[in-house]
């Protein structure tokens, strides 16, 4: 194992998170709040320990092996979070240490749970922290799914290697194009946030509502979520850009290159619009005829939750533990269905169920023409030898994980629902689960915390597409 480029670029990224630290210190010390005092010392600790790998590091020859890049992979999705718990335990809020890391951690895998009651009155500069986290882990989610996930072969993510080196003129290499999504980023981020100032937002709220809708993290300012806004208006905004943070972001730059239609092209994208329609009115037919809730209320309710679930975003616009069985239940199974590959979404993704149901299609037509030669297809392309069987895995190996953590909650003393749902929510990175406790109008609070942790380990197992995390667990992984 080559350590030290690892360690080196651990520094980095640390740092990097040192520096967005100033921010909210800023915020805090212009709001009045004394908790920029509680930042600045973060700072201090965050940098010092960046630096010292960074300058320890120096000079190191950049020769990173697969193995090199799985371990370098999980030491960051465990080690900035750890940091990024700093400011909440040292925070005026009096949080513990459980708590601080498993709200750092459900903010940079973009899960969107919570522990945290207040909010309305909270500081600005926490709130803006916990909406930088969810920011800063979408856009690292985004760079990782492309340049990382395809070249480790993880979960059938090599499809997107032989996309990302297509001879297309309009891709540059992948160097550049984690360059040019992270603009795209930045400017869908500023764009949404003009949208929540124009639906009546103030700049605060807008900014960080902005951050965790590009996400799909789904971090409010409020404790109501988006049942605090009393028009419709910023709800309109979420919709549009929870669906836009749900699409792979390669496809936008391929959009800017050539044209905009490539986006609806794309078989992944036309499935994840179309699940969306058809959950959403399937939803709002039952609580019209079952609940008699008016047609246009009910399908605007329906597409917001919807969408909100679906791409792991979580803001709550009402209690959908509420809606009645088949919602809750449909509701359930969309948040493991996830969005697209190449977004900031999580759970089983798009373009493994396509592969699932081209798989099947094949082995069908096995079944009626045994002679026959069927190869299964995915966006029009033979899928590669290997690709079916890792997509198979990790169907086995999430429905697995999602069990482990279900019997895990119930063995701490949680109930079946908030077991059920809230292992589903964070292996899935959705945020809140079902029931009274953490549903939309509930948080994590209350939970022991053996159960915290526990589902801190969901969130990473399903950040880090499950696989990344198992392979360090096989012997033959640490032998030369």
């Amino acid at each position: 194992m080559n350590i030290r480029p690892i360690l080196f670029i651990e520094g980095i990224l640390i740092s990097i998170l040192a520096a967005s630290m100033v921010f909210p210190m800023l915020v805090d010390a212009y709001s009045g709040y004394e908790d920029w005092k509680a930042f600045f010392v973060c700072i201090v600790i965050t940098a010092f320990f960046g630096g010292a790998l960074v300058l320890s590091n120096k000079g190191t020859k950049f020769d990173i092996s697969t193995r090199d890049a799985f371990i370098l992979t999980n030491m960051t999705w465990i080690t900035l979070p750890a940091f990024g718990a700093l400011p909440f335990w040292f925070s005026s809020l009096n949080m513990s240490v459980t708590d601080s890391f498993f709200e750092a951690m459900s903010g940079i895998t973009t899960t969107g749970s919570t522990v945290i009651t207040g909010l309305d009155y909270a500081p600005a500069g926490l709130l803006l922290w916990r909406a930088m986290l969810q920011w800063l882990g979408g856009i690292g989610i985004i760079i990782m799914a492309m340049s990382v996930l395809p070249f480790l072969k993880v979960g059938g993510m090599q499809i997107f290697k032989t996309e990302l080196s297509e001879n297309e003129k309009a891709l540059p290499r992948t160097s550049q194009l984690a360059s040019s999504i992270t603009i795209i980023y930045v400017f869908l981020t500023a764009f949404c946030a003009f949208g929540y100032m124009i639906a009546g937002l103030g700049t605060f709220d807008s900014v960080a509502h902005a951050m965790t809708t590009i996400s799909t993290g789904g971090f409010s300012t409020f404790d109501a979520s988006f049942s605090h806004f009393k028009n419709i208006g910023p709800c309109v905004v979420a919709i549009l850009f929870m669906t836009l943070g749900g699409i792979p972001f390669v496809l936008y730059l391929k959009a800017i290159k050539s044209t905009p239609l490539i986006i609806f092209k794309d078989t992944q994208v036309k499935w994840y619009l179309c699940i969306i329609a058809f959950s959403a009115l399937s939803v709002a037919i039952y609580l019209t005829f079952s609940q008699g809730v008016p047609f246009a209320k009910s399908s605007f309710l329906s597409l917001f939750n919807v969408i909100s679930i679906m791409t792991g975003t979580g803001y709550s616009l009402s209690d959908i533990s509420n809606v009645g069985g088949f919602a809750v239940t449909l509701f359930l199974f969309l948040m493991a269905v996830g969005g697209c590959a190449g977004s900031t979404s999580c759970a089983i993704k798009i373009f493994r169920i396509q592969v699932l149901y081209s798989t099947i299609k094949m082995q069908i037509k096995h079944l009626l023409h045994p002679n026959g030669v069927f190869l299964p297809h995915y966006n029009g392309k033979p899928l590669p030898k290997d690709v079916p069987s890792s997509v198979m895995g990790f169907f086995f190996v999430y429905a697995l994980g999602f069990a482990v953590l279900t019997l895990a909650l119930t063995f701490v003393g949680l109930d079946f629902m908030t077991a059920l749902s809230g292992a589903m929510t964070s292996i899935s990175n959705v945020g809140p689960g079902l029931g009274e406790i953490i549903g939309p109008t509930g948080t994590f609070q209350s939970l022991p915390d053996s159960a915290k942790w526990i589902l801190c380990t969901g969130m990473l197992l399903g950040r880090l597409e499950l696989f990344t995390i198992l392979v360090m667990f096989s012997p033959s992984f640490w032998k030369h």
